[in-house]
């Protein structure tokens, strides 16, 4: 099972109030095709028993359900609940249909009008048109994939009042809001109310960010290890064109201490270096000041070699 069933299964079994289920239920019949009758599709049966449930308890409605297996790759079974009768009541109710029985662009303003109702209109629409990828396997991503671009448009201003930074784009034939950032979606389970959810998602989230951060302190401890190693092979090789130019006997006394040393450490890093001859020699040593020993063995190099 997905985590998106997972999810819908979770909140398709939480109660709430007649004007959350109104609500909800206004979210989910405008995705459907519903004109002259209702008609729902959906591939979650937990969805399909809430839409059902919805009906029966709103209007005292029962509603014909069929259940079909898509052909082809994708061979899940497809609940269809329609309703034959009268419905232009129940769509003015929901706020599907105007007066006149022209079909409205967006909820009316009472649906949506408080903060339980428009998390409630949210739920429904995500329960028969939303996805999300599970965090284990792929990048975070959530997304709704609708019909009408002025609906998809309105959709992205709801969520956006809760600051979830969604956005609009066309996918074929349809438009979809997605919202991209992992604490966002974590912000729209909760929102939702799918607690489940949300823990199981923010521990695949802290775990993957734990894991991204030892990487990442993984590649500059390896990068650090290469410049130590590449500044030290540096010194060597100054040092072996002293050796070759017979200059070891005429450099003074501080040089040949930091060529010594190098010698016997070819692996330590600068800081290492210093700490040891500091130790070993009885007075303090420090990085920049054996750094300028090099630098200083290196201009003896580059003259002779001009030369």
């Amino acid at each position: 099972m997905s985590f998106s069933a997972d999810i819908k299964n979770e909140i398709s079994m939480l109660s709430s109030s007649r004007t959350e289920d109104i609500a909800e239920l206004s979210a989910i019949v405008r995705d459907s095709d519903s004109s002259s009758n209702i008609n729902i599709v959906t591939e979650n049966n937990a969805v399909a028993r809430r839409v059902y449930r919805l009906f029966r308890d709103i209007y005292d409605k029962s509603l014909k359900i069929t259940v079909r297996r898509r052909s082809g790759f994708n061979n899940n079974l497809v609940y269809i609940l329609n309703y034959n009768g009268e419905c232009s009541g129940i769509l003015r109710d929901l706020s599907i249909i105007d007066s006149s029985g022209n079909r409205l662009n967006k909820p009316s303003e009472y649906l949506v009008s408080d903060g339980e109702s428009m998390r409630a209109y949210l739920k429904g629409l995500f329960e028969v048109c939303g996805s999300i990828n599970d965090p284990k396997t792929s990048g975070y991503h959530l997304e709704f994939v609708i019909h009408d671009l002025d609906y998809a448009k309105e959709i992205s201003n709801y969520l956006n009042l809760y600051n979830l930074n969604s956005k609009v784009i066309v996918r074929e034939k349809n438009y979809m809001v997605y919202i991209k950032e992992a604490e966002k979606i974590s912000d729209f389970l909760r929102m939702i109310k799918a607690y489940n959810g949300v823990m199981y998602f923010e521990d695949i989230r802290i775990y993957r960010d734990y894991k991204n951060m030892s990487n990442r302190l993984n590649n500059c401890e390896l990068a650090n290890m290469d410049k130590v190693f590449m500044t030290a092979s540096k010194q060597i090789k100054d040092i072996e064109k002293l050796k070759e130019y017979d200059m070891l006997d005429i450099i003074d006394n501080k040089l040949r201490e930091a060529v010594d040393y190098r010698i016997k450490y070819p692996e330590s890093s600068l800081q290492e270096l210093s700490d040891i001859m500091s130790k070993e020699l009885g007075y303090n040593i420090s990085k920049s000041g054996l750094n300028h020993r090099f630098r200083k063995i290196r201009e003896i190099v580059n003259r002779i070699e001009n030369k």
